[in-house]
């Protein structure tokens, strides 16, 4: 039968949330949305109960695989790999942006040190509520398994997620202090702003200068950033936007995008900077 687009359209943002937070790259998530989009084209659909759940099937399972040539392709990355910062400032939609901490930076690094069919079981019961039945039909597992897969992604998770929660606010203020501190190429500022094994990473992909290494320590960080105001070109601006579902730094140098910097906080001292400096990752914004 002829599909019409409205048919799919009103799923296109759901979709993109779950492939953003399954592939970490934007620019990936909509590549797996339209190729959802070619294969419900040409799909069966007189059984289709739920057309929601049967294009997430289709999209899940091809980022899966596009998650195994991923693996193969980041052994290659020059520098550190960050996910793909995601500008969420006045989006209200909550299919697009389910909660702040499930879209953070912090949660998609996490995510990371899953498989790809931990991420995928997690990712759909705990953050997209589907059932532990519906998830094993997504993946093409049993249940008995998929419950095992999600206890291990869960255990994961929880060691190494973050001890504190700060709000919005904090998060906020803390990110005006460091703004504040870095353009004035203040170290001794930034210093006390810092806990003392802080580590800071920065993705140019090979395509952007950058730090190849993680920075770590107080000292370290300091000297690093507070230098970074000496090399500023003139027309270098920087503003406070709302990314991933949180407070970011967004550094333009003329009219193009320079950097996204993004904190890890507790909302009384900082615990990581990541900095994405990959052209191809600011393309979006």
């Amino acid at each position: 039968m002829h599909v019409q687009p409205d048919t799919f359209e009103p799923h296109r943002r759901y979709l993109f949330g779950i492939a953003y937070r399954m592939l970490g790259s934007a620019a990936d998530a909509d590549d797996m949305v339209q190729e959802t989009f070619v294969r419900w084209q040409a799909a069966e659909k007189s059984d289709v109960r739920s057309v929601r759940a049967f294009l997430a099937t289709i999209l899940t399972r091809i980022c899966l695989d596009r998650l195994k040539e991923a693996h193969t392709t980041r052994v290659d990355y020059v520098g550190p790999w960050l996910p793909e910062p995601l500008l969420t400032e006045g989006d209200g939609d909550s299919d697009a942006v389910e909660a702040a901490e499930s879209i953070s930076l912090a949660f998609l690094v996490l995510l990371e040190s899953l498989t790809p069919l931990e991420r995928a079981v997690h990712l759909l019961h705990d953050v997209f509520d589907y059932s532990h039945d519906e998830v094993a039909s997504i993946v093409g597992r049993d249940a008995a398994a998929c419950r095992k897969i999600l206890e291990r992604a869960r255990k994961d998770i929880v060691a190494r997620r973050p001890r504190f929660a700060p709000s919005k606010e904090a998060h906020r203020s803390m990110l005006g202090h460091f703004a504040a501190a870095v353009t004035t190429g203040d170290a001794t500022a930034l210093e006390q702003l810092l806990v003392d094994d802080v580590r800071a990473f920065s993705d140019g992909g090979g395509k952007a200068t950058a730090a190849r290494k993680p920075i770590e320590g107080r000292a370290a960080v300091a000297r690093f950033y507070a230098g970074l105001a000496r090399l500023a070109p003139d027309d270098t601006t920087v503003e406070i936007l709302e990314m991933n579902g949180w407070p970011a730094l967004v550094v333009h140098v003329g009219s193009k995008p320079f950097t996204v910097v993004q904190l890890e906080t507790d909302g009384t001292a900082i615990h990581a900077i990541r900095a994405t400096l990959n052209p191809d990752k600011l393309a979006r914004l």
